[in-house]
């Protein structure tokens, strides 16, 4: 059967996998496809950076090609095309981290994540566009300008993992990898119509790493436009390493298999709005209610849910543990002063705010911490997950540096319009954004799930059953593809 270039693009991974096994299309024709695409519709959205020259690439694909012919695959991910999120290495690439200081800077050693799916047989063609030190979900720096929405040019492609879910959106990936600390997965997932999950802490280890006792919110995990594909890559990123040693020591294998359940008897608690204690713009709600009855229409059920600790008491926790962790990792930058000129205010003002913190300020948000943990614990006697909208507000103009006001309420921070996503990163659990339909703006909303300790692959098996049930939504395309 021969496939066209514009199908190629169209594939989810995993069918792509299959497709080049079996020899329906060689590896070479899948970096054409690609690179196609990419030359077509990255000029305008700015996805991806940094990339590879193609004969280079072209070369790769035909030493795939050769080893396919000789009966050697390297894994599932054998020929497929990769970018890799620009906070992570890759040997022979740039890591500039979005910033003007780090611009020129090559990595000599692929990080962790890049090794392992290489070993899987990735292709590398370049790195996603991410902020600015990964601050902010909004995608802009001044190395290599704005990522756009992949529906709507204008607005904003969320953050900081928005690269990635553009070059999804736009089939210029087949899967992508990406990285969450405040939403950063699951908020540009939501903005662009596809699937991005948070895996539970120490799922993903994360090597080279500054810290690897204390800095734990942040992790790396993947993105996809099928559920499937986004299973199948976590088994990949997944598994303990002696780099990291409060990574998880469960099989990844495990995410490889079968994603098929009856979600009949699940137990959903709606977040909302917190009790109208998160501002949200008109729709927003709405949207993700009309998702949240689909699970009552697959046999679930759908009940309020209430945090056990008042909300402000959670986000005053958060900003004593953020500022903790960013802090130190713009300081190296400021050890000389001149630099200051050439780093964003938002993160001189985390790394400003981070001095004046002390060890016993630390250890009280660590006990409130623990408290709200508990307090999620006792929610999930009574649900199997928790269900909550991944953004506050639409995609915003790309022009704007970040919302300043939500329903006339005004945000204090560079971030607070980002607080929805801070409950599932703060208690350490999985949360995968899923496709939540589109506003009167057609502009699309994602919808998070929260799933309980350690519980991604019942999370992941719940959100492929929502998506086989809402198939018509989850399949449309942004203009142009």
């Amino acid at each position: 059967m021969q496939i066209s270039y514009q199908d190629i693009t169209q594939y989810g991974a995993l069918d792509l996998s299959r497709a080049i096994h079996t020899k329906q299309v060689s590896c070479r024709e899948v970096m054409l496809a690609t690179l196609a695409q990419v030359d077509r519709l990255n000029p305008q959205s700015n996805a991806v950076v940094s990339r590879v020259a193609p004969d280079v690439l072209l070369q790769q694909g035909q030493e795939r090609d050769a080893q396919l012919a000789r009966g050697e695959s390297m894994g599932w991910m054998h020929g497929i095309p990769q970018a890799i999120k620009d906070l992570s290495n890759v040997a022979g690439l740039r890591t500039s981290l979005g910033s003007p200081l780090m611009k020129d800077f090559v990595a000599t050693e692929d990080g962790l994540m890049a090794q392992r799916m290489k070993a899987a047989g990735a292709i590398v063609i370049g790195k996603t566009n991410t902020p600015e030190f990964g601050l902010g979900s909004h995608t802009f720096n001044e190395v290599f300008g704005p990522t756009r929405n992949a529906w709507n040019p204008n607005k904003t492609a969320g953050g900081s993992s928005g690269g990635a879910a553009v070059a999804l959106a736009q089939r210029l990936l087949p899967v992508a990898d990406g990285s969450d600390f405040m939403g950063s997965l699951r908020n540009p997932a939501g903005w662009n119509h596809v699937f991005g999950m948070r895996p539970s802490q120490g799922r993903v280890p994360m090597s080279p790493a500054q810290d690897v006792f204390i800095a734990q919110l942040g992790t790396e995990g993947p993105m996809g436009r099928h559920v499937r594909d986004v299973a199948m890559l976590l088994s990949t990123q997944a598994g303990a390493h002696p780099s990291s040693p409060l990574s998880l020591t469960d099989d990844p294998a495990l995410f490889a298999g079968s994603l098929d359940m009856d979600p009949k008897g699940q137990r959903v608690g709606w977040l909302g709005n917190l009790q109208a204690y998160l501002p949200m713009e008109e729709g927003v709600l709405d949207v993700c209610e009309s998702a949240l009855n689909s699970f009552s229409g697959m046999g679930c059920t759908v009940d309020e849910a209430r945090l056990g600790m008042p909300p402000e008491q959670i986000w005053q926790a958060w900003l004593v543990w953020r500022q903790a962790l960013v802090g130190p990792r713009i300081a190296p930058f400021l050890i000389n002063p001149a630099n200051r000129a050439h780093i964003k205010a938002e993160a001189l003002w985390e790394h400003d705010l981070s001095l004046n913190l002390t060890g016993a300020q630390l250890m009280a948000a660590s006990a409130s911490r623990t408290r709200f943990y508990m307090s999620m614990l006792q929610l999930f006697e009574k649900f199997d997950v928790l269900a909550i909208p991944t953004a506050q507000v639409w995609p915003f103009d790309v022009s704007l540096r970040w919302p300043q006001s939500i329903a006339g309420q005004s945000m204090d921070t560079y971030h607070r319009w980002m607080e929805v996503v801070i409950y599932a990163t703060f208690a350490g659990l999985p949360s995968i954004s899923v496709p939540a339909g589109f506003g009167a703006n057609g502009l699309p909303m994602g919808l998070a799930l929260i799933g309980k300790p350690q519980g991604d692959w019942d999370l992941l098996k719940l959100a492929h059953a929502y998506e086989m049930a809402n198939q018509d939504m989850i399949n449309q395309r942004p203009p142009g593809i």
